[in-house]
């Protein structure tokens, strides 16, 4: 469980670095971000983890997220993973929206993407025992957001494990792939055509299959293209709503799908955690 330090900075009293490791579920080697902020010697930190959406890696938010400033006041690790596995061996699709780039955090159990494609265990088994082993983080604290994919991603993986996260936000979530086309291909591409399958990486499904968690934040720019090709937070209010699930919705008016939008509502999101956090 080694990590090699691609680079580190320092930024408002804490470091950003940038850590590649050789990952046993994914096979390949695997890169992820980490900012550590300012804090007294042999302190443990509550830590964010932020999973981003299609053909982004680590450096999207790293470098455009807008979230150093208010980690670092608030104690908070923010750790951003890739997407999915790449390099050479990896099995790839043409489009932007399938393969490298877009593992849509599922175990892959399709022939060729089942043998790289384990971005589910990477993200909640692997990856979280090496922030605990390398970086002063209180495990016993932890929350979940994303951004597109990366909010399927966040509201999928909070849901399911609910005991561990404390707080589950998103930007901009795809909430119900399984009844979008973006989900479609995917779920049907890693995962097979039986739609039962797909019911554990459908926020929406989850839901009204019983999951919980105590309440939900997704803000959603009124000018994405992908709002309602893609998107519908719609669909996850009305199952919030049925559950009992207090959701706080906020459409945002002139926003769209960019990190523009992200960084704009990024430091409401970490206050949001840190209240949760403790």
């Amino acid at each position: 469980m080694t990590i090699e330090t691609v680079s580190t900075a320092r930024a408002y009293g804490g470091t950003q670095g940038v850590y590649t490791h050789a990952s046993t579920a994914t096979g390949t080697p695997m890169t992820f971000s980490v900012y550590v902020p300012p804090h007294d010697e042999g302190a443990t930190l509550p830590v964010v983890w932020y999973l981003s959406g299609l053909t982004c890696t680590h450096a999207n938010v790293t470098d455009k997220g807008d979230y150093r400033r208010t980690c670092a006041e608030l104690g908070l690790i923010f750790v951003a993973p890739d997407t999915s596995p790449r390099g050479e061996g990896v099995a790839d699709d043409a489009a932007y929206d399938f393969g490298q780039g877009a593992g849509f955090y599922v175990d892959a159990t399709q022939e060729p993407w089942s043998s790289h494609f384990r971005m589910w265990s990477y993200v909640t088994e692997e990856l979280p025992a090496l922030i605990a082993r390398h970086f002063p983080a209180d495990m016993n604290r932890q929350s979940i957001m994303g951004h597109s994919m990366g909010g399927h991603g966040a509201l999928t993986i909070g849901l399911t494990l609910a005991d561990r996260f404390r707080a589950v936000s998103a930007f901009a979530p795809i909430v119900a792939p399984s009844q979008v086309p973006w989900g479609h291909k995917a779920l049907g591409g890693y995962l097979g055509e039986d739609q039962a399958a797909w019911r554990a990486h459908d926020a929406v499904a989850l839901i009204r299959d019983g999951a919980s968690v105590p309440s939900l934040l997704v803000d959603q720019g009124d000018a994405d293209q992908f709002l309602d090709s893609q998107l519908q937070p719609s669909l996850l209010a009305d199952a919030c709503g049925t559950a009992g699930i207090d959701l706080t919705l906020r459409i945002q008016p002139g926003y769209d799908h960019s990190y523009y939008f992200i960084a704009t509502f990024m430091a409401d999101h970490l206050r949001w955690h840190a209240e949760r956090l403790g």
